[in-house]
């Protein structure tokens, strides 16, 4: 159980039924279409599981929020702040604003869309404040690659050999990490990033 950010492939985005997201899919390009945009169409076909392979997203929401939420509260405005965290579903386009659509979700009575290249951008302003590093810490999250390696150890071990402010809190520092992979992953691959 707990909350869980994962990738999401053609047939579950744009399937029907409990397991489908077909109804945000089309809302989401009724939305687009209105706005003058091209519908978002092009979702990749979920990859076999590969550990490392990058194909695939999966991360467990674990630590207290209460330092990341203070983290953005002084490093972002209020509108960047919700931004961030505002959102239920993350698409790889560039949206000038997030988009709410009328269908529940599983934490709302709405959908909240954002582009994933705006949330990269402040993910990537909280890692620099942070002073994350850039390596060391996982580049793929397939099956809680970033969870297991804040939670494990491998960040304390890490953080003895690379002190700086990300090494004063480890929860913050999973937290800019989680957001700034989710966004990376969502571009990459071009899949919708959804909280489950």
């Amino acid at each position: 159980m707990g909350i869980y950010l994962v990738s999401v492939g053609a047939q579950e985005w744009f399937g029907e039924g409990e397991d489908g997201r077909g109804d945000v899919a089309a809302a989401l390009n009724e939305e687009l279409g209105r706005r003058g945009l091209p519908p978002y169409t092009s979702v990749p076909e979920e990859a076999e599981f590969v550990r490392g392979s990058g194909t695939a997203f999966e991360e467990k929401l674990v630590p207290p929020m209460d330092g990341f939420a203070a983290l953005c509260r002084t490093h972002l405005s209020r509108a960047a702040q919700e931004l961030l965290l505002g959102w239920t579903v993350l698409v790889p386009l560039s949206l000038d604003e997030e988009i709410r659509l009328p269908v529940e979700s599983a934490y709302d009575l709405t959908t909240t869309v954002a582009g994933a290249p705006q949330v990269l951008a402040l993910a990537e302003r909280l890692a620099a404040a942070v002073e994350l590093p850039s390596d060391g810490i996982p580049a793929t999250s397939d099956n809680l690659e970033l969870t297991g390696w804040f939670l494990d150890g491998q960040a304390n071990d890490t953080a003895a050999t690379r002190p700086g402010p990300w090494s004063d809190d480890l929860d913050t520092a999973f937290y800019v990490a989680l957001y700034l992979r989710a966004a990376q992953h969502s571009i990459r691959r071009g899949c919708p990033i959804v909280y489950s």
